[in-house]
């Protein structure tokens, strides 16, 4: 029997936001993926994955869990013994959630009650995402749980506060002039260090009080023109969002992407703003003309996530 496929997710609003109770969008992104499978472990990166997923076996195993959500740590352990590794392509450090797609692969195979999608009700997805927090914890430190959660239920999820999550449907993505695409920054981004620094900044009043007043009221308006695919409104806040960002969260932006940056701000071609924690990785990008915003980010690794 073949074990299902995990997608990559793209937090679209809400980075370093959802920390402070903003809200937050997230979307499955199916060009990246990973599976639990068997091997002989004759490759490196075989090898090392089993190995990986033993030391993370003794982390589960002292993992306190509820029991509706246990885990079936012996067959795990059983598994690892006969050569099951994660076979992904999901980079790491890239914002797209190579960590949460291992822990939903391993809760789907290993709970010993199964939640399927469909009929998860909203009290078990909450449940889930703590549940997911504390399993992913073990990759860098404080988890939301919101990675393994998307990853685990494969559909768009509507972060409302700290305590809330829903299914939600975005409006199908068709052929048109403007797209929401991926840039390639060419270098990893640590997610520990750069959340540390955004600790670090909340510190002082100033900073806390413009993230609570600009950058959570400019999020959240993004998401709702999103959802209403209202783009006039969704254009405008992007801007501001991304002219925040260029302000405050300089350490998380990646000097290889800087000037580009500016280049969407001064010429209204394209705004950018992070994918995940920054400091590498992916940046987001939207524009209503992507090919004029292509031709200007030229040399940049492309991806086109969504057209409209």
């Amino acid at each position: 029997m073949t074990n299902p496929l995990f997608y990559a997710k793209i937090l679209l609003f809400g980075e370093y936001g959802i920390i402070e109770d903003s809200q937050g969008l997230t979307l499955p992104y199916s060009f990246y993926k990973g599976t639990l499978k068997f091997s002989d472990l004759e490759s490196d990166f075989e090898e090392k994955s089993n190995e990986s997923l033993l030391k993370y076996s003794e982390y589960l195993k002292d993992l306190q869990l509820p029991k509706t959500f246990q885990l079936d740590i012996s067959k795990f352990k059983k598994d690892i013994k006969k050569g099951l590794f994660f076979d992904s392509n999901i980079p790491q450090g890239y914002g797209v959630g190579s960590s949460g797609a291992l822990v939903a692969a391993i809760f789907e195979k290993y709970s010993l009650k199964s939640y399927g999608p469909e009929q998860v009700s909203k009290d078990e997805l909450k449940n889930l995402r703590t549940i997911f927090g504390q399993m992913e914890s073990y990759f860098h430190g404080k988890s939301s749980g919101i990675d393994p959660l998307i990853c685990y239920m494969n559909l768009p999820i509507l972060i409302e506060s700290k305590d809330s999550v829903e299914k939600v449907s975005v409006p199908a993505s068709h052929e048109g002039k403007g797209a929401i695409f991926l840039i390639d920054s060419g270098m990893t981004g640590e997610t520990g260090p750069m959340v540390q620094i955004f600790f670090e900044k909340m510190k002082t009043e100033g900073f806390r009080k413009t993230m609570k007043e600009e950058f959570i009221r400019y999020n959240n308006a993004c998401i709702d023109a999103f959802l209403k695919k209202e783009m006039t409104p969704l254009f405008r806040n992007l801007k501001s969002l991304s002219v925040w960002a260029y302000e405050h969260f300089k350490p998380m932006i990646p000097e290889s992407i800087y000037n580009a940056w500016k280049k969407g701000l001064d010429t209204n071609a394209y705004y950018l703003k992070l994918c995940g924690s920054g400091g590498g990785g992916y940046i987001l990008g939207f524009t209503k003309d992507y090919q004029k915003a292509e031709k200007m980010l030229e040399g940049f690794h492309k991806e086109v996530i969504y057209r409209f």
